[in-house]
Parts: C-alpha cells; structure tokens; sequence
C-alpha cells in the first residue's frame, strides 16, 4: 500500500484545486482579463468552437479586452457568442475587431461574487476532505486485513492529513487572492 494511495490521494486533491482555480477564474472582477472570455464558444465552419480557436483574445487597457478573430468573416458569430455566453459584456465591432468595455462592478455585486468565491472554495475543501477520508479507510481496512502493520498506517493517516492541509491551504489562498482581487475597487 504506502505511497500508492497516497499518490492517488495527492493527483485528486491536485484535480480539486485545480477545478477551484478553473471556477474562481470564470467570475468577473472590475479589470478586464481575456480570462473573462474562456466560455465563450463560437459558431465557426459548421460547429460550435472555444473563442481562442478563432481569434486573438487580449485586455491592452484595465477596463477593455479586444477580440481579433483570425477570419474577418467571423466577426458577427464572435459577438453572437459574447452575448449569448451572459457575462454582462456589451461588445461592438468596427467590422476588424470587437472591443468589450468591461464596467465597473457595484458594491452589491463585489459582495455576491465574494460569496460565490468563497462557496467554490469551500467545494474544493470538502471534495480534499473527502479525498483523506477515502484514503484512511484504504488505510484502516488493509490494517484490518494484516497487509499494513499498526505503525505504518498511523504515519500514512499523519502524511494523509499532511496532504490535506496542504491543498486546503493552497484554496485558501485562492479564495484570499481572489476575493481581494474582487473587492478591490
């Protein structure tokens, strides 16, 4: 047993925050980040394609993200997009690109995608919690089964809980970053 449970204990918890870090990276905050488009898909050559297939996403200023689409011709499907992916963006185009002003969040609404953070953060800490509880039974029925001696599996439970701060740590840190970053005005 040993390090294999443990190993597949750390690559879930590392798929967890990583899944947090994906959530948390989707909501909106006051600055323009090219982040902000990820969702977007695109109707382009007969089928529905993420937006960075098809053009060049950047923010040059705080409060602005350009889209450049590679194909001229895909200007209107690119807005189509924006608009129908709902992020509260109002793009226009000058028939080369599409420029999305991203306006400044209300107090109100900093507040709402605070908590919204933080309840994806805490989605990743009980899915990490989770992940140790599944482990230490591992460990506990091969203690019961003869295959791991007493001594052994109280060092495996101690590294389990080990990775498990670890990574609830690294949330933590992510809600912290992030939450900042949203209230921030």
């Amino acid at each position: 047993m040993s390090n294999k449970h443990l190993s597949e204990a750390e690559d879930r918890m590392k798929k967890a925050v990583d899944s947090v870090k994906h959530e948390v990276g989707g909501v909106r905050t006051g600055k323009a980040s090219a982040g902000l488009l990820d969702t977007v898909r695109v109707e382009a050559y007969g089928s529905h394609v993420p937006l960075q297939q098809v053009a060049n996403v950047t923010a040059p200023e705080p409060r602005l993200i350009v889209v450049q689409p590679w194909d001229k011709g895909l200007i209107k499907a690119v807005m189509k997009g924006i608009t129908e992916a709902q992020l509260g963006l109002n793009p226009t185009d000058d028939g080369n690109i599409v420029r999305i002003p991203v306006p400044t969040l209300t107090e109100e609404r900093r507040k709402e995608l605070a908590k919204l953070i933080a309840k994806f953060a805490e989605e990743g800490r009980v899915h990490i919690r989770q992940i140790r509880h599944d482990v230490n039974k591992a460990i506990k029925d091969e203690e019961g089964a003869g295959v791991l001696p007493a001594d052994d599996a109280k060092r495996l439970t101690a590294d389990a809980q080990k990775l498990t701060d670890k990574y609830t740590g690294l949330i933590d840190e992510l809600l912290k970053k992030k939450t900042a970053e949203v209230l921030e005005v």
